[in-house]
């Protein structure tokens, strides 16, 4: 499908998305937008890919419907994928609930000086039912805290209820320059915090 003018309401300094792993994504989480579409072809590596022409001064999200770093992606395919990144003045975010895999690649050029890394954490609790194979909250949080030198984004969405103070010090371990947040748009009956509460965690 090549570069993707991005359409999404959570990052609009984004100004495309590109995605070189497509498929089935390992973590499964219940809400996730691609599930939309009904159920994904195993996940996969669409070498096509690496012939798109990525510009120049666009800011690229890397990876937006299938997490390139879960635990199943091989290293070959996150390789490919970073390399092409470099051939082009990009900035890229990559975004992960896997962020113990960053640290595998921060000496790839595109990891240290082109690039935003992003966790998503919905919450400090643990909903299996929903987060199904992502790794814990605290987990992504303290895998954040070990990166340092290079810009992080904390993604709060879709935002689960939570414990206001148990919820800050997760964010604070991460140390983002930036925190999204976002609600369940797409209308899955989740757990969601009262407005009350959202409102004393910004």
């Amino acid at each position: 499908m090549g570069l993707n003018k991005s359409q999404g309401n959570m990052y609009d300094f984004v100004t495309h998305t590109w995605n070189t792993i497509k498929g089935s994504c390992y973590h499964d989480c219940s809400y996730c937008y691609m599930k939309r579409w009904g159920n994904q072809k195993p996940v996969r590596f669409d070498s096509k890919e690496l012939k798109t022409d990525l510009g120049s001064g666009n800011i690229i999200f890397v990876g937006s419907s299938c997490d390139m770093f879960a635990s199943d992606i091989p290293e070959e395919w996150i390789l490919k994928t970073l390399k092409h990144c470099e051939n082009f003045d990009c900035k890229y975010l990559f975004q992960t609930k896997n962020p113990e895999r960053f640290m595998d690649y921060i000496d790839a050029a595109v990891i240290s000086d082109k690039s935003v890394l992003c966790t998503t954490i919905e919450s400090n609790r643990w909903y299996p039912h929903i987060m199904c194979n992502s790794p814990r909250p605290e987990q992504r949080a303290r895998w954040m805290s070990e990166i340092d030198c290079i810009d992080k984004y904390v993604t709060i969405e879709p935002i689960l209820d939570f414990g206001v103070n148990e919820m800050v010090d997760l964010i604070q371990k991460c140390n983002p320059v930036q925190v999204n947040i976002g609600a369940d748009s797409g209308g899955n009956k989740l757990p969601e915090p009262s407005w009350h509460k959202v409102q004393a965690l910004i």
